[in-house]
């Protein structure tokens, strides 16, 4: 199952996203610059359909919604083979007005390998650069390099997915191909973007302004042999200003996430556990909690073009408030606002290297993840719900 590996690949991945996630050189020495030039897209489009509460879109109603899109064109160029130029714009809509949509710079970066040998690699990075977060975070725009539709929402945050995917300033990478496996590690100092924050952390009517300060991000990764098993520990330094009519404020957070994986040819077993720390100081709100994560997730090639998928997946915001009843007693919103247990099946079909169809079923207990632009009344959501998800993707 070499597809769900943050570093493994088939040969049907993009070359350029493989460079990308390893630091690994694309072109050989003896090409030209515009030999080295490559340009790859996907296209993605999904409907989601609920029985209650709204994920990205009016999901709720009887059509459901297809205010789930993504469309990503990337290109790179290797103008010499220690230097290496890549950048990928993304339109992506997630429900809300469809003002998303308009397309931003995914990540933009010039990475540079000061040594490169069969035994190691060391090199940096600068611009726009993906946050080395968890196995997925870095390759998660691209459908057919996720197992499902949807990440794990206790790790992978769609409604907070800006945090946590890019940032801009510096990175450095090393990796050391060892007798018994390969130890990569990664690290980054930057400003995290913050597209669309204001609308997901804070209620539309405290008129809440979001800046990205700076942060720092890491992770260590250790894959066993020929990639049997992988052990990853990512941990972050993120922090925001907060500014609004009232008063201003810092949010800062804090995640550390240990990610497991055991891969045979034709099933895999993946687990990640997270602890975060998330505090707010200032005008606008006082408040410092540990929230918990974690996840574990079978997937299994029954053929060459098919694969299934369980997994279970638990949030908790607050683990001195597991079941939310002191929030809700505080009058800040119901308790099922603070947790979400999903239970998810899934199914996964390549009808051509291009072409990838999915479908998935999520049964939820709780809202902790449900995006708050598609239900600005946490007090009208319901506890316990259902979500049906088909995909169809393109790629080229």
């Amino acid at each position: 199952m070499i597809e769900s590996k943050l570093f493994r690949w088939s040969s049907r991945c993009s070359p350029l996203l493989a460079a990308l996630a390893l630091g690994a050189p694309v072109a050989a020495a003896e090409e030209g610059v515009l030999d080295t030039l490559q340009m790859h897209g996907f296209l993605s489009q999904a409907l989601v359909i609920t029985d209650r509460n709204d994920f990205f879109g009016p999901s709720s109603s009887d059509s459901g919604s297809l205010k789930y899109t993504e469309i990503g064109a990337n290109v790179s160029l290797r103008p010499h083979q220690d230097f290496l130029v890549a950048a990928q714009l993304l339109s992506r809509r997630a429900g809300g007005d469809g003002q998303d949509a308009r397309p931003v710079l995914d990540y933009g970066i010039i990475d540079y390998q000061l040594h490169s040998s069969q035994q190691r690699t060391l090199g940096v990075q600068a611009g726009r650069f993906k946050n080395p977060f968890g196995f997925y975070n870095q390759t998660r725009d691209v459908a057919f390099t996720r197992p499902s539709i949807l990440l794990p929402q206790s790790i992978y945050f769609d409604r907070t997915r800006s945090l946590g995917l890019s940032a801009d300033g510096g990175s450095v990478y090393a990796e050391e191909r060892l007798d018994t496996g390969t130890l990569r590690v990664k690290a980054g100092i930057g400003t995290p973007t913050t597209r669309g924050l204001e609308d997901q952390l804070f209620p539309p009517g405290m008129g809440v302004h979001v800046d990205g300060s700076t942060s720092y991000i890491g992770q260590v990764l250790y894959e066993h042999g020929n990639g049997q098993f992988t052990a990853a520990l990512s941990a972050a330094d993120v922090n925001l200003d907060l500014s609004s009519g009232f008063g201003d404020g810092e949010l800062n957070f804090q995640p550390w996430i240990l990610s497991l994986q055991y891969d045979q040819e034709n099933w895999a077993l993946t687990g990640e556990y997270a602890i975060r720390n998330v505090s707010l100081s200032g005008d606008i709100r006082q408040s410092d909690t540990t929230g918990e994560s974690w996840y574990v997730q079978y997937t299994r090639r029954f053929h060459p073009d098919w694969k299934w998928l369980i997994r279970y997946d638990s949030l908790v915001t607050d683990r001195s408030d597991r079941s939310g009843t002191a929030y809700q007693a505080q009058g800040l919103g119901p308790a099922h606002a603070r947790y979400a247990d999903d239970i998810t099946m899934g199914l996964q079909w390549n009808v051509t290297p291009r072409l990838l169809l999915a479908a998935e079923y999520h049964h939820i207990d709780g809202t902790g993840w449900l995006p708050l632009q598609d239900n600005p009344d946490p007090a009208e959501t319901k506890r316990r719900w259902n979500m049906l998800l088909f995909q169809l993707s393109l790629r080229f």
